[in-house]
């Protein structure tokens, strides 16, 4: 009976290992297999239009960052005004040289700087070749470097515009400033008010590629700085207009004094 027992007993625990063996192996296989999932057409649709969506937000906040970048410009007035007195003050240089070429009664040593004097084959500014002096007020001395370009100075002072007849005194010239006619005077003043005209028109040519610079720059500027800057500018014209003016003014007043 004992015996019996036992061997039931036996055969009841190998039916329990075998059905625990069996359960655990459907377990591990449930875990192992990955759930499908199968969408609807209208869910694959949801999934593309989110996928869209979140691609254009992305986009446009690439466009706000990009809009909201400030740009930096640099400051142009300074450089506008820095190059529109040059020219204005080249203008300027130009018509005081014209001017000093214009005899007047009285000696001066720049009306002689435009003569120009061949010697050795080579055409040179009288003022390169020679020292200009004022001996009084009707009187200049001319002192060569070299004594031998004395006849060349001599030659070309005659030849001048300026109506001098420079006499030899050693190894320099003296040249006698002739009283001015009437209608010398009145010939020269109208080369002043010729060669004042040509500089007011220089000056006004830097005025308008400087307003022309600024016309440029009202897509990219606030107009009221660009306002402000056209100002300035105008401001600089009247002021080397009237420099000139002054010139001219005063050289006719000395030519008229004779």
């Amino acid at each position: 009976m004992a015996i019996f027992l036992r061997r039931a007993l036996s055969f009841r625990n190998v039916l329990l290992l075998r059905s625990s063996a069996i359960v655990g192996r459907e377990l591990f296989q449930c875990k192992s297999e990955a759930p499908q999932r199968i969408l609807s057409h209208s869910a694959l649709e949801f999934v593309k239009e989110s996928r869209r969506g979140f691609a254009k937000g992305r986009n446009k906040s690439k466009d706000d960052s990009a809009a909201g970048t400030i740009e930096v410009l640099p400051n142009m007035g300074p450089t506008i005004k820095a190059n529109t007195t040059s020219q204005m003050e080249a203008a300027i240089t130009a018509l005081s040289a014209e001017l000093s070429k214009l005899r007047t009664g009285r000696a001066s040593p720049g009306m002689l700087d435009h003569i120009i004097v061949e010697t050795g084959g080579v055409k040179l500014p009288l003022s390169q070749i020679a020292v200009v002096s004022v001996l009084d007020s009707k009187t200049l001395s001319i002192n060569p470097f070299d004594p031998n370009a004395l006849q060349k100075l001599e030659t070309a002072i005659v030849e001048s515009a300026l109506g001098l007849n420079p006499k030899v005194d050693g190894d320099r010239l003296i040249a006698a400033i002739p009283p001015l006619t009437k209608e010398h005077v009145q010939a020269v003043c109208k080369v002043v008010t010729k060669s004042c005209e040509d500089g007011r028109l220089s000056i006004r040519r830097a005025r308008q590629k400087a307003m022309d610079t600024i016309k440029k720059l009202y897509s990219r500027y606030p107009k009221d700085d660009l306002k402000r800057l056209e100002k300035e500018v105008e401001e600089l014209t009247k002021k080397f207009v009237k420099t000139a003016e002054d010139l001219c003014k005063a050289k006719e007043k000395e030519i008229s004094a004779g």
